[in-house]
């Protein structure tokens, strides 16, 4: 414990006045146990009675309490924390920073309603105890065989062998584990592709509505971005710029987000032969392409591709946890080393016991068996979304139901902005969440809507939910 004594009168005292100035510091905090006076006395050079001393003082006064057994804590005390004279920093933070501080004023969604009941909130995991019990046990098989030393910058190689065998399953991707580097969720995937692939002042395209996470990383990174709309088939490729070529395109052709709209074999191939003609990336955000209802899988876009200009992101955000903060790209062979490096210079690689496990997860079957019980449970919440949309909110809302991942749209008739602000405050009043489509957009959209997301509440509660708003649409 770090308690400098000041070197003015008898220890005692001096040991006294330095515990109260940590308490009213904030540095020992209400209800934290104290060290025993013999540890104390060890650690400082000073003998046991005087520490004895000092605790039955500041006992006295108030600022500890003692426990017979257990020890001494300190009391309930407000800190009184010093104030701090503002001052300008000695230089300006650097150009990126500027820019990130400026693109993270625009929000990622509609605020969050985590403290509500009947949150629809869009990216809750859907959790069950069954994926807790197998990962736990993942976890402990991984922690007693992963190498204790640095990981692979790539990733652990099982790990990228196991999602080369699944891609190929699941999405139609013939990979090899080379192309496969591990990281930290979509969100290092989108900040790692503007290092590797962006100079400041490139252009980059998202999709019109789009995710803003991207938006933010590749504004931050100094990049031009703008956006090009999507219809019911998905990315307008006849909207995409011949005389200034964007250099990175991004797309979420299996499901778009947040419309829903599945991109057509003709958008497909005809994206991939403007990128080939105008010498541009395209980046696959494959987010949630595990969980579609009554439909077939779909290939990827990246099985389509014939001149490697599409690099693939997966995630387990979705179908796992977010926690878990593990996701792959799979990369064309030119840009593997670039990447590789950019991955080794920002953080040595992933954590290898996480990675070691997930492969494990993969290999024995456990993480195919969890996306079907998944996809029962997250069709049955869908259900009762839907259901319960047309029972009480049928005359207020167009619904877009793509019969596939972990939300929906609904249309407000009749509402513009105020209004879906005014609604959205009145449902919080209820206990229910609910956000906005709006910030998902560079441009306003001409009518206001919701963003509903039903993975993180049972189907009785969705139920329930749907209940309430209709409550909340007719005023009530």
């Amino acid at each position: 414990m770090f308690l400098p004594l000041d070197g003015h009168g008898p220890l005692r005292s001096q040991l006294s006045r330095a515990l109260k100035t940590a308490v009213l510091d904030g540095r020992l905090r209400t209800g934290e146990r104290l060290p025993s006076s013999r540890d104390l006395a060890r650690e400082l050079g000073l003998s046991r009675n005087t520490v004895l001393g000092a605790y039955d003082e500041l006992a006295a006064e108030g600022f500890l309490l003692g426990r017979v057994g257990a020890g001494s804590f300190v009391a309930a005390i407000e800190p009184q924390l010093p104030r701090r004279q503002a001052s300008p920093p000695p230089s300006p933070p650097s150009a990126y920073a500027r820019r990130a501080m400026l693109a993270c004023a625009r929000p990622l969604g509609g605020g969050q309603h985590k403290d509500l009941r009947y949150n629809l909130q869009y990216g809750v995991p859907l959790t069950n105890a069954a994926l807790t019990t197998a990962w736990r046990r993942e976890l402990a098989r991984a922690a007693e065989y992963a190498d204790v030393d640095y990981p692979d910058a790539r990733g652990d190689l099982q790990l990228r062998e196991a999602v080369c065998e699944y891609l190929a399953r699941r999405r139609g991707v013939a990979a090899h584990a080379d192309d496969v580097l591990i990281v930290s969720g979509t969100q290092e995937a989108f900040a790692l592709t503007a290092q590797v692939l962006l100079d400041p002042g490139d252009k980059v395209l998202l999709e019109e509505p789009h995710y803003p996470a991207p938006w933010q990383v590749y504004r931050a990174h100094g990049a031009r971005v703008d956006a090009v709309a999507v219809d019911d088939d998905g990315l307008v490729c006849e909207h995409l710029p011949t005389r200034a070529p964007p250099k990175l395109v991004c797309v979420t052709p299996s499901h778009q987000f947040p419309l829903g709209a599945v991109m057509s074999l003709p958008r497909r191939l005809a994206l991939l032969a403007y990128a080939k003609a105008h010498g541009c990336w395209i980046l696959e955000d494959d987010y949630d392409g595990e969980f579609r209802y009554g439909a077939a899988p779909l290939a990827a876009l990246r099985a389509l591709d014939r001149d490697d200009r599409t690099l693939y992101v997966g995630t387990f955000s979705k179908t796992l946890f977010p926690s878990l903060r593990l996701g792959y790209l799979v990369l064309p062979p030119a840009l593997r080393e670039p990447f590789r490096l950019a991955k080794r210079l920002a953080t040595f690689g992933c954590p290898a016991i996480e990675q070691r496990a997930l492969a494990g997860f993969i290999r024995n079957g456990g993480f195919e068996r969890h996306l079907r019980r998944a996809a029962v449970v997250l069709r049955a919440r869908r259900a009762a979304l839907t259901e319960g949309l047309a029972e009480h909110a049928g005359a207020h809302v167009d619904v877009l139901d793509s019969h596939a991942g972990m939300h929906l749209v609904a249309w407000l008739r009749d509402h513009d902005e105020a209004r879906c602000e005014a609604l959205i405050a009145r449902a919080r009043g209820k206990g229910l969440g609910l956000y906005p489509i709006g910030p998902y957009y560079l441009r306003p959209p001409r009518q206001a809507g919701l963003l509903l997301g039903y993975a993180g509440l049972p189907a009785a509660e969705i139920t329930v939910a749907m209940r309430l708003f209709g409550e909340c649409l007719r005023g009530g």
